[in-house]
């Protein structure tokens, strides 16, 4: 085991997972339309995001509703899914990627709108599109060492301030051919929301086990990906590449410890595009059956993805099911968590 890079947990188990779907559709063809003079102009055939990406449609919230309150109304659910008071919750952690300002925390709204105790730590903790991920395992550590005894972790996403801003840009007389490239993975976000609640196995029968990850880090292709509320540009074609290479290792470091590589019964991959999908069961050897998808109509939800994606998945789950949660964000980084459903 190298460093501190695989690990195991003790009694942790998932109680519940709850998604919120953002109401408003917006479809690609929607994108393309605003997009035809450009396309037009700098010599792009249009509908890259449906026939190279595989996403018909992405989401935004209602005018009105922020990205939080997707994250306060999936809090709530999940709380009242998993039958635990309130009360009896220790720690919420926000991994959201987007933000309204820097200071307070998001989390400091989502507990008060769901009315958490003052006994209740609150705190973000974000790492690109690994942020719940990283919560999930930081949440468990706490509830393995004792410090709570419940954990309730959330995310809000809303891409509709990235796309508004991106169409404005790229529809300008300006813009070129590398703008667009270099913008296309802004145009394939998506909104929603999800919590998960964790909480100590041995007390919850009904709990799915949360068995224990391996995580890995690449970061001098910290720069193949950088975003703010304003601009996000991406250089695709490397980031994939060093994506796979990143996964490839921590699969292959992690097979001695949990034999990921002899099969599971379902693999929840961060929703990114067909490409990225199609690629990394191809680089794992995984069946592409067993890879549920919600990037076709949701886009890529950033670190709400792959919980958003389980959650759509628990009725065809059966007890004792191995489920492989698995998610590279932009920095480098790479977790891959194991639930024995």
């Amino acid at each position: 085991m190298p460093g501190n890079s695989e690990f195991r947990f003790r009694n942790v188990g998932v109680l519940a997972v709850a998604s919120i779907d953002a109401p408003v559709v917006v479809t690609s063809a929607e994108i393309d339309a605003q997009l035809s003079k450009t396309y037009q102009r700098v010599g792009l055939r249009p509908g890259l995001l449906q026939r190279l990406a595989g996403i018909q449609t992405r989401r935004w919230w209602a005018e009105g509703t922020t990205f939080a309150d997707g994250a306060a109304m999936a809090g709530g659910k999940a709380i009242a899914e998993s039958g635990v008071s309130v009360d009896d919750i220790g720690l919420l952690l926000n991994t959201s990627v987007s933000r309204a300002h820097l200071e307070p925390a998001t989390a400091a709204s989502v507990h008060d709108a769901i009315g958490l105790p003052s006994s209740c730590q609150s705190l973000d903790i974000t790492n690109a599109c690994l942020g719940f991920l990283n919560g999930m395992q930081l949440a468990a550590a706490m509830i393995d060492s004792g410090q709570i005894e419940y954990a309730l972790i959330v995310n809000g996403e809303d891409a509709r301030p990235a796309h508004q801003a991106a169409l404005r840009r790229l529809g300008g007389q300006v813009s070129t051919s590398k703008d667009v490239i270099a913008e296309f993975a802004t145009l394939t976000l998506g909104s929603g929301a999800v919590a998960m609640l964790l909480g100590p196995a041995d007390r919850n029968p009904h709990a799915h086990r949360l068995v224990g990850g391996a995580t890995r880090s690449s970061t001098s292709h910290h720069q193949l990906c950088v975003g703010d509320v304003e601009l996000m540009r991406t250089d695709s074609k490397n980031l994939l590449k060093h994506g796979l290479e990143l996964c490839t290792g921590l699969w292959r470091d992690a097979q001695p410890e949990f034999g990921w590589a002899s099969g599971a019964d379902r693999y929840v991959i961060h929703q990114i595009s067909q490409v990225h999908t199609d690629a990394i069961s191809a680089a794992l050897g995984i069946d592409p059956a067993l890879v549920p998808t919600t990037f076709p109509t949701h886009g890529n939800i950033g670190p709400a993805s792959v919980p958003f994606t389980l959650a759509a998945e628990m009725d065809s789950l059966t007890r004792g099911a191995k489920v492989l949660l698995m998610g590279v964000g932009s920095g480098l980084n790479a977790c891959c968590l194991e639930l024995e459903w």
